[in-house]
């Protein structure tokens, strides 16, 4: 059974950073590397939409609205997508998703961002 676990959210300054974790388990690490892998983002009343994402050949495509301040990077060996953010600000603020997708895809529980002074 394939679980995703996101981890490293939490309460943050404006302008300041967190790091988000998603460690895949029941995938072996040969398995995972052909995932591509994305991390979304939800606020109450809207649509969850896609923050940044990473194929299995370490393609990356992000948000207009994170660009520069986001990076998203995977450790294959390890089984596990990071999202680095930068610079964050109030309008970040919301629940991050990790999204594993191949043949099928799959959801983490999200983990709570919130960018507050």
């Amino acid at each position: 059974q394939v679980q995703l676990v996101e981890s490293g959210g939490g309460l943050v300054q404006p302008g300041g950073s967190l790091r988000l974790s998603c460690a895949a388990s029941g995938l072996a690490a040969l398995i995972f590397s052909r995932y591509n892998m994305g991390w979304y983002r939800q606020v109450p009343g809207k649509h969850r939409e896609l923050v940044a994402r990473i194929t299995s050949g370490r393609d990356t495509n992000y948000d207009d609205t994170v660009k520069g301040r986001f990076t998203i990077s995977r450790d294959n060996t390890k089984s596990t997508v990071y999202l680095q953010m930068n610079n964050l600000k109030p309008e970040d603020t919301a629940v991050y998703y990790c999204n594993a997708e191949l043949v099928y895809t799959y959801w983490g529980q999200g983990t709570q961002v919130t960018v507050s002074s």
